[in-house]
């Protein structure tokens, strides 16, 4: 993080600010011809009912539960420099941002930080994670950048699940909304090859939702909601049990009803009782007391037997039975002891209330939180900046970051170490300690600061350790050149709309 960062206040508006330098501004655009770049689409949500389905498994918990993506993320060792760098493939172009990147800011010696900027989350394996993500100029401004790898899993060959973006996030806090994310757009080599010289993702997502409360609802209702619900079984008087069973003609969600039995252990023979059998390991029934003692957990030996058993269910068996080879016959002996109890039976009365979480549409994410600009084929010594979620420890232990408030780094981009492992030869760095949690956080330049955008040319890829010594130093990104326009090309045009409010 750069060591100019003293302090974190939050403004009017509610969005935090770390103090730093901020850039000039862009002097020059292009347009640029390019060829077809070599484009991998595919869709994380099938339909708007899958997309409410999505948004319904980030609870607040579960986003509080989700570990930062540390796969395919850090590298550390002495690295050297790469003998093949980056450079333009044709003529610089950029797009232009999207309004304020969500508020205005006054002029200030702090760095006002984006809230277009935020945490990507999704599922492998049925495990939460997250990477960092940042909102980017489309068409139909519902376009989010990050990391190729927090999006596609390369060693299965297979989409992230439950993809979602919440731009500004802040210690669990979703203030504009959660945006579904519905088709993705990915360089082939990176698909294919699984090169990091394109490690970048564009995916296009929904409008956001809004949590806005609760609602009980009927049995068939709640079956057929898609978004967060929730069942609780409540207690009822057996008069109110009755009449909803004889308006019904018989038990239903509404009124249903739960025997539960218990034993009390009497003096063996008392009047009222019965006898009955417990299972007991062979020891214990060695020292129970003998069949006609007339005291309870006596031996019941006209209920000891022997069974026998093949090989794989004699070494499987876990229970009190007695286990022994005779003959090489595998054998599986159960002992019985018996007491005297008093059984008696109870019923209470249950209704099941189900309930609904309710949302509205929260609008596009680029109407709502701006989205930077976007641009390639630029110097690979330029200044900038990169926003992120930080959250791992050091190598050598030091935990710097908590993840749960972002971060920033400022510099001036070089060519980047060689990183066989990834097949990166060509990426760009900044000297910067961000950890793994940053992955995916946005490379932009000539950031304004009273408008909290700037262009975006790279995502980050890989936090390095270049010299060994425990402590990462530098962040590194693709090369924006006329490939990644391509790539960000296809995706921009691309329409999703809005998830069905209930």
């Amino acid at each position: 993080m750069n060591t100019r960062a003293k302090r974190l206040i939050l403004p009017l508006g509610g969005a935090l600010i770390a103090t730093g330098m901020v850039g000039a501004t862009l002097t020059t655009t292009a347009s640029a011809a390019t060829k077809p770049a070599p484009v991998k689409s595919g869709k994380l949500a099938h339909n708007g009912t899958d997309a409410k389905a999505i948004a319904g498994v980030w609870t607040p918990s579960k986003l509080k539960s989700a570990k930062h993506f540390n796969e395919d993320s850090s590298v550390s060792g002495k690295l050297k420099a790469s003998t093949s760098k980056a450079s333009a493939d044709g003529k610089a172009g950029s797009i232009a941002p999207i309004g304020a990147g969500g508020k205005t800011a006054g002029t200030s010696k702090n760095v006002n930080l984006p809230t277009n900027v935020g945490k990507v989350f999704f599922q492998v394996d049925g495990k939460p994670y997250w990477c960092s993500g940042t909102s980017v100029q489309s068409k139909y401004r519902n376009l989010v950048a990050t990391a190729g790898h927090c999006v596609y899993d390369t060693d299965k060959n297979t989409y992230v699940d439950n993809f979602v973006f919440i731009p500004g996030y802040y210690k669990g806090k979703a203030p504009w909304g959660i945006y579904v994310g519905d088709k993705v757009n990915l360089h082939t080599d990176f698909t294919v090859y699984e090169d990091y010289d394109y490690d970048y993702a564009f995916v296009n997502v929904y409008n956001g939702i809004k949590q806005t409360g609760e609602k009980a609802v009927d049995k068939e209702t709640y079956d057929a909601y898609k978004g967060p619900k929730w069942a609780k079984d409540v207690e009822i008087t057996k008069d109110e049990y009755q009449k909803k069973v004889d308006e019904k003609g018989g038990e239903s969600a509404d009124a249903w009803s739960k025997s539960t039995g218990s034993e009390t252990v009497l003096p063996w023979g008392t009047a009222g009782g019965q006898k009955v059998l417990k299972e007991v390991t062979k020891d214990e029934y060695d020292k129970a007391p003998a069949a006609n003692s007339k005291q309870n957990y006596a031996k019941a030996p006209a209920k000891t037997a022997t069974e026998f058993v093949d090989e794989v269910t004699y070494n499987n068996y876990k229970g009190p039975g007695y286990k022994k080879i005779v003959d090489s016959a595998y054998t599986i002996t159960h002992y019985f002891v018996k007491y005297w109890v008093k059984k008696t039976t109870s019923v209470k009365y249950y209704k099941t209330v189900f309930t609904i979480k309710t949302f509205v549409d929260a609008g596009r994410l680029g109407d709502n939180v701006g989205g930077q600009g976007f641009t390639w084929n630029r110097s690979t010594k330029a200044k900038q900046f990169s926003f992120g979620y930080p959250t791992a420890s050091h190598l050598d232990g030091n935990k710097a970051y908590t993840g749960e408030t972002m971060k920033w780094c400022y510099g001036q981009t070089a060519p980047a170490p060689a990183v066989g492992k990834y097949k990166a030869e060509e990426q760009l760095a900044i000297k910067c300690a961000f950890t793994p949690g940053a992955t995916g956080g946005p490379f932009l330049i000539v950031y304004k600061n009273t408008s909290r955008t700037g262009y975006l040319n790279g995502v980050v890829s890989l936090t390095l350790d270049t010299d060994g010594n425990g402590r990462y130093d530098h962040i590194t990104t693709p090369y924006f050149n006329s490939d990644t326009y391509g790539v960000y090309k296809a995706a921009a045009n691309l329409w999703t709309g809005k998830l069905t409010s209930s």
